[in-house]
């Protein structure tokens, strides 16, 4: 049976070799470790300088932010203002009950509508609120069941992310990334009794993202829908970065003695 082709060899770091000869009296020969084909962004050597190029990567993660929840309230009567009354007064006591818990008025968005339904007047009216502490946001939740009517439907969590969360979290990982190839291009020159010097090249390689999921074998096993915890595990988002560093390497300096 033919044999499987070895996989090519992943670069960690290359020393490339310095060019100065006059310190010793053979060249300093080259540590590196070259995988099958050429990387076509490696930098190449300056004539009199030493250079070390490592990859880094990094993952990173972040619960959602946000979380969105609908208060639906409807009405169904003979008269229209009949109707909207007994709206508008479920409605009252959510938003004051709102306002009470401390949530800002640019957190709460209030819509309504009424149309005729055979004879009668249906109307409805929808809260949404945006939440960013989602223990108040339970709090509120049961506080709402406890207090209303069937006629009363709130809306399971929408857990997301804003904008500005997902951006921290790419450079999160870009930025870790980045610290653990440096950490490893410092710990290899201290092995070889070399000095890491300034970086010379900084190029992300490689950038991912995704969103958690619950396992289908974990949902076939609930009874009903995710709960609060599973939600927030399947809204959470993920980040990996890899980077391409080269650094620039010194040679231990010798200390004078002092007489």
């Amino acid at each position: 049976m033919a044999l499987q082709p070895a996989p090519p060899s992943r670069v960690f770091m290359e020393l490339v070799p310095w060019a100065n000869l006059g310190r010793e009296n053979n060249p300093i020969p080259a540590l590196e470790a070259q995988p099958v084909g050429s990387r076509p962004h490696a930098a190449k050597a300056h004539p009199g300088a030493r250079e070390v190029h490592v990859s880094g990567a990094a993952e990173v993660s972040a619960s959602p932010d946000r979380a969105q929840v609908a208060v639906r309230v409807s009405s169904t009567k003979e008269a229209a203002a009949e109707a909207k009354k007994s709206v508008c007064r479920r409605l009252d006591y959510i938003t004051q009950s709102l306002q009470q818990q401390g949530l800002q008025a640019e957190n709460v968005t209030v819509t309504k509508d009424i149309r005729r339904v055979e004879n009668a007047y249906h109307m409805e009216a929808e809260v949404c609120i945006t939440f960013t502490e989602f223990g108040k946001m339970q709090n509120i939740c049961n506080f709402l069941v406890e207090k209303l009517d069937s006629s009363v439907v709130i809306s399971p969590p929408e857990f997301y992310h804003t904008s500005g969360s997902i951006e921290n979290l790419r450079r999160q990982a870009c930025l870790v990334a980045v610290e653990n190839a440096w950490r490893k291009a410092q710990e290899v020159c201290d092995l070889v009794g070399q000095t890491l010097g300034k970086p010379l090249l900084i190029k992300e390689e490689e950038t991912k993202e995704w969103e958690g999921q619950i396992d289908d074998h974990q949902i076939s096993r609930l009874p009903g829908s995710l709960t609060v915890q599973q939600k927030i595990k399947s809204a959470t988002m993920h980040a990996a970065s890899k980077v391409f560093i080269t650094f620039e390497v010194k040679g231990k300096e010798k200390k004078k003695k002092h007489l």
